[in-house]
């Protein structure tokens, strides 16, 4: 493109690409807080990336993507601000966390007593994760530590078998020995440098108590997870309608093809609906997913490029499926289960979503959000929907429904998301560092997206509103 080519407008201020909840936060920061002249523009018919919320006319109501959040007080400031104060819905703090061992569920203990009389550890298992959490724990030894030899190393290898392991199933569907703990897991890597992980972490506590002392924001108690009346959609949907009624424009099925920088304005080519759009903008924020950003930065910057393509995604399936009350072993009071890779079962862990918030199921029925695939079983990805709803079912009679039931499972959904959570593996901080050296030869030109800096919604949105007051201090210098 030649300058005669660039249209003859004032250029906007800044240009987002990706409607996720990272690009809609920083958008919603910019335009809204501090008046830019914002675009934001999004290759789907829909917001939200991979928040994605249903229901349908049986009274079922699910998410196959994230599931809930934490509320983060970031989050709930948002929240607020987009006008969902009184749509927040929390799920009780105190239902109990289960992992299924040895053939059956085991309550998480929430509390030292519950700890000690806990089955999920044996006495010496106990005994090795006090000892490490207080800090008696061997250091580091040279190089990136990944995510199973640091807790090994502080926990004991009990406590990240029968503990780590799942959990790092239901966050990241990874393999522990692949990811790097620094980066998928800093806020507890930092805990040890304050002498031991249970020091740090009540440190920690003051510090997001503190946090949370804002008047502004809805008051909540340890341990709950959060979601909206309507699911989890109505986020991204509340800042994308407030952004518009504002005069910010939010567009839908459009995508870049090409981005190019002039005498210090972007052009940016975008395919839409109507055909060729020509955007100029003094910034540019890519709020894509890793493989996706790798693309358009590959003629532009492709060292960024070949950086951001070196970050793995694996299949997952959200299997959501449901069942009459009567078919369950237990009461179904609880968040879910996780289950080790140690048990034989192919799922990795199941949400109770019916038992977390009200109106996700007709009376009677339970609903189950199921999440089977991921990093150690990439032989997922070749199985019909079919062959995903039957071994489901199956690793179900072996957990929590009845092994004799003659019941087939109600199929709401089946959601095979091929790249599905960005794994922060060994090497991920130095892939991150090139991409951020390579964005300097380039000011104006950002990157926001759950790759980086953790994957759940609460760290996307802090992420986020640190990379706009990035962006508004560029913005202020030219």
């Amino acid at each position: 493109m030649t300058s005669a080519q660039i249209p003859e407008v004032n250029p906007l201020d800044v240009l987002v690409v990706g409607a996720g909840i990272s690009g809609l936060t920083i958008a919603h920061e910019l335009a809204i807080a501090k008046n830019y002249r914002v675009l934001v523009a999004e290759t789907q018919d829909r917001v939200g990336g991979a928040i994605t919320s249903a229901k349908n006319d049986d009274g079922y109501q699910w998410e196959e993507g994230p599931n809930s959040f934490q509320p983060a007080p970031e989050l709930l400031r948002l929240a607020v601000e987009v006008g969902l104060k009184d749509e927040l819905v929390l799920a009780d703090g105190k239902l109990p966390r289960f992992v299924f061992l040895n053939g059956k569920l085991n309550a998480l203990p929430m509390s030292p007593p519950t700890a000690i009389a806990s089955r999920i550890l044996t006495w010496g298992g106990k005994i090795r994760l006090a000892l490490g959490a207080m800090g008696f724990a061997r250091p580091a030894m040279a190089g990136e530590e990944s995510v199973d030899r640091f807790f090994s190393r502080l926990l004991g290898r009990q406590a990240v078998d029968r503990l780590v392991a799942p959990f790092i199933s239901g966050v990241y569907a990874g393999d522990p020995k692949r990811l790097s703990a620094k980066a998928a897991f800093a806020k507890i890597a930092k805990l040890e440098t304050y002498g031991g992980l249970l020091a740090g972490a009540i440190l920690s506590s003051k510090e997001r108590k503190q946090k949370l002392n804002d008047p502004r924001i809805p008051k909540t108690k340890a341990g709950e997870l959060g979601s909206f009346r309507e699911g989890i959609k109505m986020l991204p949907e509340a800042i994308a309608a407030k952004l518009r009624a504002q005069g910010t424009a939010v567009k839908q099925q459009w995508t870049l093809r090409s981005l190019e920088k002039q005498g210090g304005i972007y052009i940016s080519k975008f395919d839409t609906p109507t055909g060729e759009e020509i955007v100029t903008s003094r910034s540019v924020v890519l709020s894509t997913p890793a493989y996706v950003t790798a693309k358009l930065l590959q003629d532009y910057l492709p060292a960024a490029s070949q950086a951001l393509n070196e970050i793995f995604y694996p299949t997952v399936a959200c299997v959501v499926l449901a069942y009459p009350k009567s078919e369950f072993l237990y009461d179904m009071k609880g968040f879910g289960n996780l289950i080790p890779r140690t048990e034989g079962v192919r799922t990795l862990g199941t949400i109770w979503s019916s038992s977390l918030f009200s109106g996700r199921a007709p009376a009677g029925w339970q609903l189950l959000l199921n999440f089977i695939g991921g990093t150690l079983d990439p032989a997922l990805a070749h199985l019909s929907e079919a062959e995903i709803i039957a071994a489901v079912h199956q690793d179900l009679k072996k957990t929590i429904l009845r092994p004799d039931t003659k019941v087939s499972p109600k199929a709401i959904a089946v959601h095979v998301w091929d790249k599905a959570i960005p794994q922060y593996e060994i090497g991920h901080l130095e892939r991150l560092a090139t991409v951020e050296a390579e964005l300097q030869k380039s000011s104006g030109l950002y990157v926001s997206a759950n790759f980086i800096g953790g994957v759940a919604l609460g760290d996307c949105i802090k992420r986020s509103l640190q990379e706009a007051h990035k962006i508004a201090a560029f913005l202020e210098t030219i």
